[in-house]
């Protein structure tokens, strides 16, 4: 089990691992991006917004001197974007030893990706989904790879509705965010039992982040009702953690050598809302291969990618 404090003090050394991270121009996924940089990692920042990813990538440097750390675009909302960041990759780093699926949005008004997708599946899970299939090669040229996949505690929310996956007759916005994070949750573990069967030492895991202070809570409470937006800055003051501690979750699925491939990695206490990475169990619905099976098929059909590396 993980230490009840553990910080990314334990971090192990990372030197000759190259690390994709999306969303890494702020909150969860700066963290992450510099905390992988500080212990020697290759860090490749993969951003939608290039000018707030160059400010970033400017912090990460002074902070940690002259790590190797680059920047690409990467626009998970545009399957054309995954695509060519995906070769650029390939061509670039032949060998990735680590991806953190880490950039979303959370509960936004409806709308749609370039490739038609209702957008917090499309960027939170299809967009993710895509872009490690892309990346498998990459992946499984390396001994041991990871893929770590940030979910949310409200993943509980949502259900997988097939006859409805883009939400076009019924749509809410916490309805769409739990639809989304319970994707992430069943995307790991059948990337996981997929990688069992094919023989791939690949290790998929995911993890959530408790209530974090990102740019997510304050772009969705500022959504709200003038009361509901109080309430939250209340909230947000007493209970969450800084999006530093919030990304310990991740760092310890990504570096950590007792993880095992299906682990699901959250906060310790305030009833996983904060504190230091412990394993958690996952609402049961997240386990149900049948249903991990049915929308991996859908997210095939809808991304045109196939994940064949694991049919080698």
């Amino acid at each position: 089990m993980p230490s009840s404090r553990w910080t990314a003090d334990s971090i192990p050394d990372l030197s000759g691992q190259t690390t994709v991270v999306t969303g890494a121009n702020s909150g969860l996924g700066f963290h992450a991006a510099l905390e992988l940089a500080r212990y020697g990692a290759t860090v490749v920042m993969a951003c939608r917004d290039l000018r707030r990813g160059e400010a970033a990538l400017s912090r990460i440097k002074k902070e940690v001197g002259r790590p190797a750390v680059e920047l690409r675009r990467l626009d998970l909302a545009d399957l054309t974007s995954v695509r060519a960041f995906s070769v650029e990759m390939r061509t670039a780093h032949p060998q990735i030893h680590l991806l953190v699926n880490n950039a979303g949005v959370m509960a936004i008004p409806r709308g749609e990706t370039a490739d038609g997708f209702e957008l917090q599946l499309g960027i939170n899970h299809l967009g993710h989904f895509a872009l490690t299939g892309l990346l498998l090669p990459c992946l499984a040229a390396t001994p041991d790879p990871r893929v770590v996949t940030v979910s949310s505690q409200l993943h509980t929310l949502g259900a997988i509705e097939f006859d409805d996956l883009m939400s076009e007759r019924r749509y809410g916005p916490w309805r769409a965010y739990g639809q989304s994070k319970l994707a992430n949750l069943l995307f790991t573990f059948e990337l996981q039992r997929r990688a069992d069967r094919a023989g791939m030492t690949l290790l998929s895991a995911a993890s959530h982040p408790g209530y974090a202070a990102t740019n997510l809570q304050v772009a969705a409470a500022a959504r709200q009702s003038t009361w509901i937006r109080q309430a939250s800055a209340t909230f947000t003051r007493v209970v969450a953690q800084p999006a530093a501690q919030g990304a310990l979750p991740s760092l310890y699925a990504a570096t950590m050598p007792d993880v095992r491939g299906g682990d699901f990695i959250g906060p310790d206490s305030f009833g996983g809302a904060r504190g230091f990475p412990t394993r958690v169990k996952a609402a049961a619905k997240a386990y149900d291969p049948i249903t991990a099976a049915d929308l991996w098929e859908h997210s095939v059909d809808l991304t045109g990618v196939d994940f064949d590396a694991l049919d080698n």
